[in-house]
């Protein structure tokens, strides 16, 4: 199982949000790039950047930083927040990100979504954040009907590269996954699913590989120092299920 430290940006700098509340924000570093290196230096093979002005804005923002971070660390970078339209994607992919992540236009707009996945096919992730099972869209702002699931089955046909599902009520948090429902959406789809939201042991990390998770972001565990990157590769290495990707 993947693990990828997450790099959320607002205004320049590495940040953390509480259950995606921009009023609850704490600024971890002002230099994102230097993160990214301290990261990639403890083993990080990939790295999960939001732009986190981008998605409350509706339009890419944080490029300087984006493009900082690409050329530090030296791995592939996936980019989400903000992307929604084709002159975004362009946007981003000219900043040097190898993948980019796609989740309220996907819900707004499937076809357009689905044009762009065959025009950059295995470069798109669909982003599906829930709360209480129910897709949240515009940087968490709006809770649609949809379900989680539902999403996900209706795009099973897209040459996606993954889907990163992410539990609103858990990020954040220290809380602890929602295994039960990270179990499901695995099962659910044919691509690689990605858990994100509330990672705060390496007893998670652990559970989250024996289910058959592809990857696991981890944000702001690993800034307070609740755990070692190193430790959560080797975890999740070590538990991986049968046939899961290492």
């Amino acid at each position: 199982m993947l693990i990828l430290p997450a790099i959320d940006l607002r205004g320049g700098q590495c940040v953390r949000l509480r259950q995606g509340d921009y009023a609850q924000e704490t600024v971890f570093d002002a230099d994102p790039a230097a993160v990214a290196r301290r990261w990639v230096e403890q083993g990080a093979s990939s790295l999960h950047l939001v732009d986190l002005d981008g998605a409350r804005e509706g339009h890419p923002s944080n490029g300087a930083s984006v493009r900082a971070i690409v050329a530090s660390a030296g791995v592939p970078c996936q980019l989400g927040g903000g992307l929604r339209e084709e002159s975004h994607l362009e946007e981003a992919f000219s900043w040097g990100v190898a993948r980019v992540i796609v989740g309220t236009r996907a819900l707004q707009d499937p076809d357009w979504c689905e044009r762009m996945c065959a025009r950059f096919p295995g470069r798109i992730v669909l982003g599906i954040d829930a709360k209480n099972g129910q897709v949240a869209t515009e940087g968490w702002l709006q809770v649609s009907e949809l379900s989680a699931l539902e999403l996900a089955r209706r795009c099973e046909r897209w040459p996606l590269a993954a889907l990163i599902y992410t539990d609103i009520s858990r990020d954040g948090m220290l809380a602890g996954p929602n295994f039960p429902a990270m179990a499901e959406m695995a099962q659910a789809v044919r691509w690689p699913v990605i858990a994100s939201g509330g990672v705060t042991s390496l007893a998670d990390v652990g559970q989250l590989a024996a289910l058959g998770l592809a990857g696991c972001i981890i944000g702001r565990a690993l800034y307070e120092g609740r755990i070692d990157l190193p430790q959560a590769i080797q975890t999740a290495a070590r538990s991986a299920a049968p046939g899961a990707p290492r």
